[in-house]
């Protein structure tokens, strides 16, 4: 059953912004808007990107690098499982 949702403001950049969310995400959501709040505050403060816009996009950037990085360091295994099983793969079919 879906969850029922509510209209939540969350301020990024002196800017208030009203996000629908499902009522058991509203942490989740206030906590990745302050984590992006503070990351567009660093871009901003570091001067070297002007306009709303850029700012966000580099921040975006930022998140999702942090985000990958985190992720394949968390699976390397997977990685070379898989490698394996496709090298595997390639035995069992080219005999």
């Amino acid at each position: 059953m879906p969850q029922p949702s509510t209209t939540v403001s969350v301020r990024i950049l002196e800017k208030e912004y009203q996000v629908n969310c499902p009522e058991d995400e509203i942490d989740e959501l206030t906590a990745s808007a302050r984590y992006l709040d503070a990351q567009m505050r660093g871009i901003r403060d570091s001067g070297k990107v002007l306009g709303l816009d850029r700012m966000a996009v580099m921040a975006a950037l930022n998140i999702a690098n942090d985000l990958l990085r985190i992720r394949n360091e968390r699976t390397p295994w997977r990685r070379r499982s898989n490698g394996r099983l496709a090298n595997s793969h390639n035995v069992w079919t080219t005999r």
